[in-house]
């Protein structure tokens, strides 16, 4: 649905970011960076449920205002919706870009932008199915509210267009993009091949079959870093598998860049993603890269061209790609070279802001 949000003549672009997550991830990870890297021109706020989160987002805007309401209780938390309504009407956005970490998610600002009059744009971070009928339909209905839909890759893209019931070709992509910066590398932890991986150590990220394909890997240790509600059960495999003196387990980390040089192979066995951010920093980093063939993952890691491909939940291809690179020095760097060059050519921070910018200029003008 198109509104009528023409800036007057003078006056800067006023951008409200949400997110309603209380946890941090990649979706929060990757807004912080497009504020970071929008026109300096533009006014932004930050809108959420958590003040870490907020805080957190908007720690390369110093400027930024932010502002935080309270999380909603229920499917229909009527004083949430309020909340949510007064910080926009407060706030004056132009445009209230909504970072959505599932297609179900931030459901409370879109209705609020909507009620307010104000055009909104959604960024769909990762396709999950939604969990009921009731989730679909009051998705369908903001859906109707929105003025752009925008996916972070070409394929999750068009499995939002599947999961929500949207037009074909009516979500944009706009992929994400991390930031090139310098890292003061981490020591190796230990002699040998070290095999590096990253995330939230949940379900989705796969790491129980990491663990199985490190069996058949031999003298290779595993630096995993993260934190979630499977370490304990990670753990317990770990040593079921007699794999113990192998992993070296780090809690999360903002500095995860410092570590990745030290790393041969870096692995992500995701059973499902949108466009991870941690492939973009290993790729940056000229970390050879073994992962799984989901999402849009293959935008980036082309295989042995950026990287090596693998099925999901496969521990034994992902063995063998993992050999492989071990195994061979020159394709390491061959991967590692090209890995680079492509995100600088296509995946950077700026690249995401150019284009948002753009978006947002076809909303105002």
């Amino acid at each position: 649905m198109s509104r009528d949000a023409s800036v007057p003549s003078g006056r800067p672009l006023r951008l409200l970011a949400y997110t309603d997550n209380s946890v941090l991830g990649g979706a929060d990870l990757s807004l912080s960076h497009l504020l970071t890297f929008l026109d300096a021109e533009i006014e932004v706020g930050v809108l959420g449920v958590s003040l870490g989160i907020v805080e957190r987002v908007a720690l390369g805007r110093p400027e930024a205002a932010t502002i935080v309401v309270p999380a909603p209780r229920s499917g229909h938390d009527f004083g949430s919706l309020v909340a949510h309504v007064r910080a926009i009407r407060s706030f004056r956005p132009d445009i209230v870009h909504a970072n959505l970490s599932s297609p179900w998610s931030c459901q409370y600002a879109i209705a609020a932008a909507a009620l307010t009059g104000r055009s909104t744009v959604e960024v769909y971070q990762l396709p999950v199915p939604a969990v009921s009928a009731r989730q679909r339909l009051a998705k369908r209905l903001t859906s109707m509210r929105v003025d752009r839909h925008v996916g972070v890759g070409e394929r999750t893209s068009q499995e939002v267009e599947s999961l929500v019931g949207l037009p074909v070709g009516s979500v944009r992509t706009v992929h994400n993009g991390v930031p090139d910066v310098a890292v003061e590398p981490m020591p190796r932890p230990r002699p040998g091949a070290i095999v590096g991986a990253a995330g939230r150590l949940e379900h989705q990220k796969g790491f129980d079959v990491l663990l199985r394909a490190l069996r058949d890997v031999e003298d290779a240790t595993l630096v995993l870093i993260g934190d979630g509600s499977e370490r304990e059960q990670l753990r317990s495999l770990a040593r079921g598998l007699e794999l113990e003196d192998r992993i070296v387990w780090q809690e999360w980390t903002d500095d995860v860049r410092s570590y990745l040089p030290a790393f041969d192979v870096f692995v992500l066995p995701s059973r499902f993603e949108g466009f991870p951010l941690i492939v973009l920093e290993a790729l940056l980093a000229e970390t050879a890269v073994v992962t799984t063939n989901v999402g849009s993952v293959p935008e980036a890691v082309r295989h042995e061209e950026t990287g090596l491909l693998v099925p999901a939940d496969d521990a034994a291809a992902l063995a063998a790609a993992m050999r492989r690179l071990l195994a061979d020095a020159d394709l390491r760097r061959s991967v590692g070279r090209h890995g680079r060059r492509l995100v600088l050519e296509r995946f950077t921070a700026q690249h995401m802001a150019r284009s948002f910018h753009a978006l947002y200029d076809e909303l105002v003008r």
